[in-house]
């Protein structure tokens, strides 16, 4: 059989993918990693939520440092759903998942500002800067393994850049989870370690995407 008659006996019946298939087929695996994630901190590591919850929620900053994980998240899973398809164009999304961190860096220079630069190291530094970063490697594990596992039954072809988005999702659910716990407020060390905390699974995946996610 020649190629091109090959390539027309494959193309048959083909259709357009289904705009929502992308997000229909991640879902039940990113939901059970991030049950998975919230079972890690709570049995695993034995962190609880925090005990303060009912007045922290009152709080704004309680709500942007919610948020810094969760939007980055939304934007990595943009990114991901585009890499999982061959030939689609990535747009601004690689550009686009910087935007939360530039946002609470911005938070942060006001933060310094404000208190002036005797107390910064102790801003950076918090409570907990010390287990902040392992904590959320940790926590992240289950959807680390649950991207991965979704992106590999998609088709990506840049195998790098698909891990490193994979392992970023995976590291901002992570971070997610772990800011029910962590009672640091401060934009300074969120810009810190929860951004490392989410680079670290990035990094992951983006050196073993290439032999994962290989087909």
């Amino acid at each position: 059989m020649k190629t091109d008659d090959l390539i027309a006996l494959i193309a048959t019946n083909a259709g357009p993918v289904a705009p929502r298939s992308s997000i229909r087929h991640y879902a039940p695996p990113l939901g059970a990693g991030v049950v998975g994630s919230t079972l890690v901190m709570l049995l695993a590591l034995n962190l609880g939520f925090r005990p303060d919850m009912a007045q922290a929620i009152l709080l704004p900053m309680f709500w942007i440092k919610l948020a810094f994980p969760l939007v980055t998240a939304a934007l990595a899973f943009a990114l991901v759903c585009r890499l999982a398809r061959p030939g689609t164009p990535l747009g601004i999304w690689p550009a686009a998942v910087v935007l939360p961190t530039l946002a609470i860096w911005i938070l942060a220079a006001l933060s310094l500002v404000r208190t002036g630069e005797a107390p910064a190291a102790e801003l950076i530094r918090g409570s907990s800067w010390a287990v902040c970063t392992f904590y959320i490697t940790v926590i992240s594990l289950p959807s680390f393994a649950a991207a991965l596992w979704a992106m590999k039954g998609m088709a990506p072809t840049r195998l790098g850049l698909s891990g490193a988005a994979a392992g970023l999702l995976a590291g901002a659910m992570g971070a997610a989870v772990y800011a029910l716990h962590c009672t640091e407020m401060e934009p300074v060390f969120l810009g810190a370690w929860y951004l490392l905390g989410m680079l670290v699974p990035a990094g992951l995946g983006a050196l073993v995407g290439r032999w994962i996610l290989r087909w």
